[in-house]
């Protein structure tokens, strides 16, 4: 609704000036300033009542907007609180990439210890076939203490790889249930226990009876 324009100043009527002698005349001059009062009083009362129409208008419309932003208050709210649990849904899904990103660190340290390992292992029974068949003449332990060599060196870095990776799990764990615990992850994913560690743990004890049979002539591995 438009501002209502404003309205000219018009003056008062003036007070007639009457003969008092002449009543007749006196009462219809009297009547006649009446009558332009109560118009100027009407054409003020009818500007009042657009103020008040034109302010009525202003006070919905500032009640339109009011509601609107209060609208768009709960409306950002709700994005805020959706990023909030996005956010802390990635954050849960990180310590699931760091963990796998953990045992893809170990496998890594365990090909290269079984390659250590089985390399060790090999040239060990191929010189002992060679000697045993009489094929070689045994005339040192070079190759012996050469393979025990290769095999120790797999399952100390072997033992190395697993004690920093249990380390590493155990305060990742550690840091993730202090994070769960204050409402910051959701931490809902299971966490089991790595199998890549597993596979190490198995491979590092195969380790052990290859050079106990390799050190002490033990048939372990036959």
């Amino acid at each position: 609704m438009p501002r209502p324009e404003h309205v000219a100043e018009t003056p008062v009527p003036p007070i007639p000036d009457v003969d008092r002698s002449k009543p007749d005349l006196a009462s219809v001059d009297y009547s006649a300033y009446r009558t332009g009062l109560s118009n100027h009083r009407t054409g003020l009362s009818e500007h009042r009542t657009q103020l008040s129409e034109y302010r009525t208008d202003l006070s919905t419309h500032r009640t339109d907007l009011s509601e609107f932003r209060t609208d768009l208050s709960e409306h950002r709210t709700d994005l805020s609180t959706n990023r909030t649990e996005m956010s802390m849904r990635r954050t849960g899904m990180s310590f699931q990439r760091t963990r796998m990103s953990a045992d893809r660190t170990l496998m890594s340290i365990m090909r290269t210890a079984l390659s250590l390992i089985g390399f060790g292992f090999t040239i060990f029974q191929f010189f002992g076939h060679l000697q045993s068949s009489k094929i070689l003449i045994a005339t040192s332990h070079a190759p012996r203490n050469f393979g025990i060599a290769l095999v120790a060196l797999g399952i100390l870095m072997l033992t190395l790889g697993i004690g920093y990776h249990v380390v590493f799990m155990r305060s990742l764990r550690a840091e993730r249930g202090a994070m769960k615990g204050e409402g910051l992850i959701h931490g809902e994913s299971p966490y089991p226990i790595s199998l890549t560690l597993i596979t190490a743990s198995l491979l590092w004890v195969l380790g052990l009876l290859a050079i106990a049979s390799m050190a002490f002539n033990l048939g372990t591995l036959g």
